[in-house]
C-alpha cells in the first residue's frame, strides 16, 4: 500500500509540481526535530518557531499560486462573458454550443485547481497531525487559531477556499443561462432549485463539498458522538453513499438512540423504592441500574460486528430484546422477584444498539449530511437523558388490571415496552436496508467518448488519495512508510485495537472513564441520597435529574460556539477536570449539616463540568486516534463506548457495595473513588503535556 508522501507525488499535476506542499521535506524535518530533542541539541521552543516559519512559507507558496490561477480563470470567464453578450445580439446555435463547451473547459481547469487545494489541505492537516502526535496537541490549536483569525491570514485561502466559490458560481450561472429553456433565458437566482444537469457542474459541486469537509477542523457537537470519519472519500464513494442513504432510516436510528436513553434513565428516580418493595436494600438500586450497562459491554461488540452485514436485523433484535426486558422489569413487582427485575435490565442492556446507530451514520449518511446527523445523534441522546427522569416523575399513579400492578415502579417498564412495540412496527414498515457495494462497484466506469485530456484528472478525482484501509505509520508516530498492507488494515480484535492506542489516547480514554464514573455516581445514587438527607419524593428527584439532562445541549453549544474559539482544547480539558474535582469535593458531607443548596450546586458543577469535559475530550480523541480505528468492528466509537460502559458498571457496583456500610456513609464512600480517579486523570493529563512540551 502506497504511503501518503508517494501518493501525493503520483497525484500531482506535473506543470504545477513546484507549488505543492513539500510533504516529504516536512516529514523529514519532524523526524530531525525528534532526534535533536532527544540528544539535547535543540530546545522545544526553537522547534515550534522553526516549524511555524516553515509552514508559513509552504502555505504562502500555495496561496500565491492559487491566486494566480484564480486570476487566469477569472480572465477567461470575463472574455467568455463578452462573447456571450455578443451572441445575445446575434444568436448563432453553433457558436452557442461552442461557447458552452468553452465554459466547460474552464470548469475542468477549475476542477484541477480544486483538486490542487484539496491535496494541499490534506497534506497540511496530516503534517500537523504528525507533529502533534510526536510532540503533543497544542501546536495545531495554536497554529490554526493564530493564523486563521489573523486579518492577513493566508490559511483562510486554503482552508476556506476563498474565491473559488465565486468562480464555481460564475461558471454554473453562465452554463445555466446558455441552456435551452424554450426560447427564454432564466437566471439561476429566479429558482430555488437549479434544474441544470451538467457533468462538469456536478463534478465542481462534489469537489467543493468534499473540500469543505476536508478543511473543516472541528465540528464540536458532531465530534461529541465520536463517529470516526475517513480521510478523503472519492466521488464514487459519495455516489455509493447517496444510494445507501435513506432519510427515514436515519430518523429510525436516531429514534432508537432517543428511546434507549429514556429507557436507561427512566428508572433512576424509582429504582431504590422498587428494590425495597422486593425486599432488597435501597442501595441495590446500583446493581439494578448498572445491570443494563453490564450487558451493554458485551452487546456493543456483537452489534458492531453484526452491523458489518446488516443494519435492519440488529435494530429488530434490539427492539425485541428491549421489549422483553421492559416487560420482565414491570412484571417483577407482581412476582416479588428481584431476579426477574435484574434479568429484565440485563435484557435491556443486550438490546443496546448504539454501536449500530453510530455505524449507520458513519457508513450510510452522505458526507455533506454526516456532521448534521452526528449532531442529531448527540441531541437525541441528550434529550432522552432529560426525558427519562421527567417521564418517571409523571407516572405517579397506581391501579391494577387483572393481576398486574401499575404504579410508579412498574409503569416505566410498561410504558417503555409499549414504546418499543410501536417503534418495532415503524421500523418494519419504514426502514430500508442500505445498498452494500460489491467489489465491482468500486471500479470507475470508462466511456469511449470521454475527452482524453481529462483522463489524468478523472483518474485523480476518482481514486482515493488515501485508501480507506490505509493507516500507515504516518498517522501513528512518524515511523516507516514501508509497512505491509495487512498490518495497516482495520483492527480485528479488542487486543489489536488496544495496541493502536498511543499513550496520549490512553490518557483521553482514562479521562472519559473518570467523567462517566463521576456522572454515574451522581445520577444513580441521587434517589437514595436525597431521600435520606432531604426526604425528597420521586417527583422531586425526577425534576432534579431532568434539569441536569436539559443542560447538556446548551452547554455543548456554548463550548462549541464560543469557548473553544477562545481557548485551546488542552486548556479547556484541564480546566474542566479541575472543576469536576471541585464539584466532587463540594459534594462530601463533612461535619456541617448537609443542605439542599450544597447538594444541588455541587451536583450541577460536577455534571456541567463533566459534560464540557466529555465534548472536548471526544473532540481531541477523534483527531488523534489512529485512522485504522475509523472502520471495522473494533473501531474508535466502540472503544469509547466500552470505556464509558465499564465506568458505569464500576460506579453502580460501588454504590451497591458501599450500601452494606449503611446509608449514612454511602455518599462519602462513593465519592472517594471518584475523587481518586479524578486526581489521577488530572495528574496524567499534566504529565502527558509536560512530557510533550
Amino acid at each position: 500500500m502506497v504511503a501518503f508522501g508517494k501518493k501525493l507525488k503520483e497525484r500531482q499535476i506535473q506543470e504545477w509540481q513546484g507549488y505543492y506542499i513539500n510533504y516529504k521535506l516536512m516529514k523529514k524535518r519532524v523526524k530531525q526535530y525528534g532526534h535533536q530533542i532527544e540528544v539535547g541539541t535543540l530546545d522545544r521552543r526553537h522547534v515550534l518557531k522553526d516549524f511555524s516559519r516553515m509552514l508559513d512559507c509552504q502555505i504562502e507558496k500555495i496561496v500565491l499560486f492559487l491566486l494566480e490561477q484564480q486570476g487566469l480563470l477569472a480572465g477567461r470567464i470575463a472574455k467568455l462573458n463578452e462573447d456571450q453578450d455578443a451572441l445575445q445580439q446575434e444568436p448563432d446555435i453553433a457558436k452557442l454550443s461552442q461557447l458552452r463547451e468553452n465554459y466547460r473547459d474552464v470548469g475542468r481547469d477549475l476542477l484541477k485547481l480544486l483538486f490542487f487545494v484539496e491535496i494541499n489541505a490534506v497534506g497540511l492537516r496530516k503534517i500537523l497531525k504528525k507533529f502533534d502526535k510526536r510532540f503533543g496537541y497544542r501546536f495545531t490549536d495554536y497554529y490554526v487559531k493564530t493564523r486563521a483569525n489573523h486579518p492577513y491570514s493566508q490559511l483562510q485561502q486554503v482552508f476556506k477556499h476563498v474565491g473559488l466559490g465565486a468562480v464555481v458560481g460564475a461558471i454554473s450561472r453562465n452554463l445555466h443561462e446558455l441552456q435551452e429553456h424554450q426560447g427564454s433565458f432564466l437566471s439561476i437566482y429566479d429558482q430555488s432549485v437549479l434544474p441544470l444537469e451538467d457533468s462538469v457542474v456536478d463534478a465542481m459541486k462534489a469537489a467543493v463539498d468534499r473540500l469543505s469537509h476536508s478543511t473543516n477542523f472541528l465540528n464540536f457537537l458532531a465530534q461529541h458522538a465520536l463517529i470516526m470519519q475517513e480521510e478523503l472519500p472519492t466521488p464514487i464513494e459519495e455516489s455509493i453513499d447517496d444510494k445507501r442513504y435513506h432519510f427515514m432510516s436515519l430518523i429510525l436510528n436516531l429514534a432508537n438512540t432517543f428511546l434507549y436513553m429514556i429507557n436507561t434513565y427512566i428508572i433512576v428516580p424509582t429504582a431504590d423504592d422498587y428494590s425495597m418493595s422486593l425486599g432488597a436494600p435501597a442501595t441495590v438500586c446500583g446493581i439494578v441500574i448498572g445491570s443494563m450497562a453490564v450487558a451493554q459491554v458485551f452487546s456493543s461488540v456483537y452489534f458492531s460486528a453484526w452491523s458489518n452485514r446488516s443494519y435492519f436485523r440488529p435494530l429488530v433484535f434490539s427492539s425485541i430484546a428491549l421489549l422483553i426486558g421492559n416487560v420482565m422489569y414491570a412484571m417483577a413487582y407482581d412476582f416479588k422477584s428481584i431476579t426477574i427485575l435484574l434479568l429484565g435490565r440485563l435484557f435491556c442492556g443486550l438490546g443496546s444498539a448504539r454501536a449500530v446507530n453510530r455505524r449507520y451514520i458513519s457508513d450510510c449518511v452522505p458526507l455533506k449530511l454526516r456532521m448534521q446527523a452526528s449532531a442529531g445523534f448527540v441531541s437525541a441522546s441528550a434529550l432522552g437523558m432529560a426525558c427519562g427522569p421527567a417521564l418517571a416523575g409523571l407516572l405517579q399513579t397506581e391501579f391494577k388490571i387483572y393481576k398486574f400492578t401499575f404504579n410508579q415502579n412498574t409503569l416505566p417498564g410498561w410504558v417503555m415496552a409499549v414504546g418499543w412495540f410501536f417503534y418495532m412496527i415503524w421500523l418494519c414498515i419504514s426502514f430500508r436496508e442500505p445498498f452494500r457495494p460489491t467489489q465491482d462497484t468500486n471500479v470507475a466506469p470508462q466511456t469511449s467518448d470521454e475527452p482524453t485530456r481529462n483522463d489524468a484528472l478523472e483518474k485523480g478525482l476518482q481514486q482515493p488519495l488515501l485508501p480507506s484501509t490505509e493507516a500507515n505509520q504516518d498517522d501513528e508516530d512518524c515511523g516507516s512508510d514501508d509497512e505491509s498492507e495487512g498490518s495497516r488494515g482495520p483492527a480485528n480484535s479488542l487486543r489489536s485495537a488496544y495496541r493502536l492506542l498511543t499513550p496520549s489516547v490512553k490518557v483521553q480514554l482514562l479521562i472519559y472513564f473518570m467523567l462517566k464514573y463521576a456522572m454515574e455516581i451522581l445520577l444513580s445514587e441521587s434517589s437514595v441520597v436525597t431521600t435520606y438527607y432531604f426526604g425528597w419524593s420521586t417527583s422531586s428527584v425526577a425534576i432534579f435529574l431532568a434539569c441536569l439532562g436539559l443542560t447538556v445541549l446548551p452547554v455543548n453549544i456554548i463550548v462549541g460556539s464560543y469557548i473553544s474559539n477562545m481557548f485551546e482544547d488542552r486548556q479547556i480539558l484541564l480546566a474542566s477536570e479541575i472543576m469536576v474535582c471541585v464539584g466532587i469535593l463540594l459534594s462530601f458531607h463533612i461535619l456541617v449539616p448537609y443542605t439542599v443548596p450544597q447538594y444541588v450546586c455541587s451536583g450541577l458543577i460536577m455534571f456541567v463540568s463533566a459534560e464540557v469535559l466529555e465534548g472536548v475530550n471526544l473532540s481531541l480523541l477523534s483527531r488523534v486516534m489512529s485512522s485504522r480505528l475509523s472502520q471495522g468492528t473494533y473501531n474508535g466509537g466502540l472503544l469509547s463506548t466500552e470505556a464509558g460502559t465499564l465506568a458505569r458498571v464500576v460506579a453502580d457496583v460501588t454504590i451497591t457495595m458501599a450500601g452494606y456500610l449503611g446509608q449514612k456513609t454511602l455518599l462519602n464512600v462513593t465519592l472517594l473513588p471518584s475523587l481518586v480517579i479524578c486526581i489521577t486523570s488530572i495528574l496524567a493529563t499534566c504529565f502527558t503535556y509536560n512530557s510533550l512540551y
